[in-house]
């Protein structure tokens, strides 16, 4: 049997969540992953990882209330799309969940955000945890960074 245990943390933007999951990571002594996973979901696909980050970088604009009209991947002009690509977030998507079930199978690990709690909503040996604060406590820490 797989002893190996998944801790996903979602957040609120400006609680605290990274800081939080990397102390929780080191005194369990297991893998810590946040952005490391758009590393390795390039690597693990053969693709650019300005793929994986545009797509990122986008997700995360529409969160905090940026601009959503504009494509989700860099245009061919950015060069970071191969010409005749023709990539979707849920392909981007895809490849980035395979990499997290094949880390959550391999070893213990805390993923950040990333959807690993959906992801992972099967897997045995799991708990997620949400970090929120109050917003005065956000907008404090953000202004901060």
């Amino acid at each position: 049997m797989n002893e190996h245990y998944v801790i996903n943390l979602g957040r609120q933007l400006g609680s605290g969540g990274k800081e939080i999951g990397e102390k929780l990571a080191q005194e369990f002594g297991i893998a810590f992953y946040d952005k490391e996973l758009i590393k390795l979901a390039s690597e693990e696909s053969g693709l650019c990882k300005e793929f994986f980050e545009k797509a990122d970088e986008k997700a995360s604009q529409s969160i905090i209330g940026g601009v959503v009209s504009e494509p989700c991947l860099p245009s061919i002009s950015d060069g970071a799309i191969p010409y005749g690509s023709c990539l979707s977030n849920d392909a981007l998507f895809k490849i980035q969940s395979d990499v997290i079930r094949e880390l959550a199978e391999k070893q213990s690990c805390l993923f950040v955000g990333r959807c690993a709690d959906y992801i992972l909503r099967d897997h045995p040996r799991c708990v997620n945890i949400f970090v929120s604060a109050s917003k005065e406590a956000r907008i404090e820490r953000l202004m901060h960074i």
